[in-house]
């Protein structure tokens, strides 16, 4: 087989915040396909960075009391670890704010204004009246003019992934001031997109993106392609385009760069890594992204035609995922579903998650979800209730009877081939991203192994000394095939594979190292190599994640909690008031007698300092029926009047007429 040499680029997580679970769907991804890849004997560099400019970033910033450089610093030190910490294995973590990012972006837009692709215009710009300053896209937030999702930003929406103007958005506000923004004029420069409308075409025609991504793409076609704005007005936290004043680059434009940048950074250390080599327009080394498919527009149209404009080579493949959801919900810091990545790490073994996701895994670009139930039952079943449990049946076997000591010879060599042959299938399955095909062939041969061992019953054939030579080559042969599986699952469970290896006392295995039985081999003594999940721990984490929950006790003048329960007891109707009158020694009182199911009842009301008696007769109110009677100084009343309190006023509760559903309310 020839080697290859194939460059991954997992997409620049935005260094605004802590990454959470929904961020290690794609990194996952990259990284199993990574390790797969090098098991196999390519050369793979695998590089990432934190996407560190833009407007969000300056305001955080700003709200935290720090610099932009002390803010990203900081959020770079964070994500690093949770990376760590995840398995993921960069070869470099870079950063957009870097003098390597700054180099090659100053110099793709001098040589892109020299091949004639950036042009200037003055436009219309969204303007901050109060603030009295130009309002950068993310200063400004409305209704998308594409899907109509609300409090969305002016650069793109999050909801259907559309760009646009900030003065595009329906009912934009600032979110300086929240004044609504003017329009004022500003030169800006634009990479001439449309100049590449054939270009792209050929690109999204020839295999590089995903069929749900090359169809979404096409789109933009059908539209109509445009202009796109590359630079912004100060204030701006990203680099400044060379030989202006207080005009800097759209962060989407140095952004992508990062991906060179990184590479650029990791060649200066690593003399190995050929940095003009990759980017050459007649290149061998293959390059691959991985990236949200919330991003595609970025990746699949701006940056292919920016490498094409600076004479650079374009991606061999753009690999999109879809979102995670968390039991069925989106990710909601309300619901208690936007778990972070260290919350996990703080409660639940990293390789759970990454056999989790492995599973639900594919080519395409659907979304995921977390469901706690099934994650505890699909980890405790196939990691440690079949795959584990091969080695744990057998080791203990091997250490106590033999020394450990595996056999000389294979028992059942046919076995063994069936899972090599296997390999070679489940290799196929890695190389095209099917990562949750692959887990399902891994579990099959699973339980083929232990089906095995429960028909030959090692533990039986110990007891016997007729028996007991072949107890021996039957776990040796169970432990092989473990070893086998094993190597299946490395790129997906390294730290599992790597205490296997310490466990089998051998090197660090390759996919080839599977072809080859291991045989009269000293073992060292088996330790537990992973626990069951606790359900505990999932349901801490989950608890951690939640949001605190307003109380009434948090209201002025508030009475004690109450529950459901007692609000079940309750019996509210509707009842109509047929005359009311003043009680006469009362400042407060008016005596009502209301209407309620055809039976008329009394009732002694305090609300005359709000309402009249003539005004309530023929009203709606609504009442507590099952109040019990009581006996006052004007009388008995049977009931009470439902009541609210706000603004230093009081107000009866009435109901409201029921809508028409037959009637579309607009």
């Amino acid at each position: 087989m020839s080697t290859r040499e194939i460059v991954i680029c997992s997409v620049l997580p935005y260094a605004n915040g802590p990454l959470h679970l929904g961020h290690m769907v794609g990194f996952l991804q990259a990284d199993f396909w990574a390790r797969f890849l090098r098991l196999q004997g390519h050369t793979v560099w695998h590089v990432s960075g934190d996407d560190a400019h833009g407007t969000p970033i300056m305001l955080h910033a700003e709200k935290e009391g720090l610099t932009p450089e002390a803010l990203i610093a900081q959020i770079k030190t964070l994500h690093e670890r949770d990376f760590a910490d995840f398995n993921i294995g960069f070869d470099n973590f870079h950063t957009t704010h870097s003098s390597e990012n700054k180099q090659l972006t100053e110099e793709i837009y001098l040589r892109l204004k020299d091949n004639h692709y950036i042009f200037q215009k003055t436009i219309k710009q969204a303007f901050d009246p109060e603030k009295n300053m130009f309002l950068p896209d993310r200063y400004v937030k409305g209704e998308c003019p594409r899907c109509h999702a609300q409090d969305q930003y002016g650069d793109n929406c999050e909801a259907c992934g559309a760009t646009y103007s900030p003065t595009d958005l329906i009912n934009p506000k600032s979110a300086l001031s929240g004044a609504t923004p003017i329009e004022k004029e500003s030169t800006h420069f634009f990479f001439d997109l449309p100049q590449f409308e054939d270009m792209l075409r050929t690109f999204l025609a020839s295999g590089h993106l995903q069929t749900e991504v090359r169809n979404k793409l096409n789109e933009w076609f059908a539209a109509g392609l445009h202009p796109w704005d590359i630079s912004r007005d100060a204030p701006y936290f990203g680099f400044e385009i060379p030989g202006e004043v207080d005009k800097y680059f759209y962060v989407w434009l140095d952004a992508p760069i990062g991906y060179m940048a990184s590479l650029l950074n990791l060649s200066l250390r690593n003399p190995l890594l050929n940095f003009p080599e990759i980017w050459h327009k007649d290149s061998k080394v293959e390059l691959h992204h991985f990236i949200g498919k919330d991003i595609i527009y970025f990746h699949g149209l701006f940056w292919p035609a920016v490498l094409y404009g600076c004479g650079y080579r374009l991606p061999n493949s753009i690999f999109a995922n879809g979102f995670l959801t968390i039991n069925g919900y989106k990710m909601s810091k309300s619901r208690g579903t936007f778990i972070k990545a260290r919350t996990y790490l703080d409660h639940l073994n990293p390789e759970y998650l990454r056999y989790y996701f492995a599973t639900k895994l594919s080519h395409n670009i659907d979304d995921l979800d977390f469901h706690t139930d099934d994650f505890i039952a699909r980890v405790n079943s196939d990691l440690v209730g079949k795959f584990v449990n091969i080695a744990s049946r057998c080791a203990k076997i091997i250490n106590g009877t033999f020394d450990s000591q595996l056999s000389s010879s294979l028992l059942q060599p046919e076995m063994f081939n069936h899972f090599v042959t296997k390999g070679k299938q489940i290799a196929e399955l890695y190389e095209h991203r099917d990562f949750s095909k692959a887990m399902r062939e891994i579990m099959n041969l699973a339980d083929e192994a232990n089906q095995m061992i429960d028909a030959q019953k090692p533990w039986a054939l110990v007891k016997d000394q007729n028996t007991v030579a072949r107890a021996q080559d039957v776990c040796t042969l169970a432990l092989n095939l473990f070893r086998q599986l094993m190597i299946y699952l490395k790129p997906v469970l390294p730290q599992l594979a790597a205490k296997s290896e310490d466990f089998f006392a051998i090197a660090p295995q390759t996919w080839d190292d599977s072809e080859k039985p291991l045989l009269n081999h000293r073992i060292n003594t088996y330790e537990p190599l992973l626990q069951r999940i606790d359900t505990l721990k999932v349901n801490a984490m989950m608890d951690a994640e939640q949001q605190p929950i307003p109380t009434p006790a948090t209201l002025k003048d508030a009475k004690p909690e109450i529950t459901i329960d007692d609000f079940n007891k309750i019996d509210l109707r509707v009842a109509t008031v047929i005359s009311a009158e003043a009680v006469e020694g009362a400042d407060k009182l008016i005596k009502l007698s209301v209407e309620l199911d055809g039976h008329v009842r009394q009732i002694f009301a305090g609300i005359k300092s709000a309402y009249a008696p003539e005004a309530l007769i023929g009203q709606q109110v609504i009442v507590v029926a099952n109040l019990k009677p009581r006996q006052m100084r004007f009388g008995l009343s049977e009931g009470m009047v439902l009541c609210a309190s706000g603004d230093e006023k009081l107000y009866i509760v009435q109901p409201q007429q029921p809508i028409d559903t037959g009637t579309v309310v607009r």
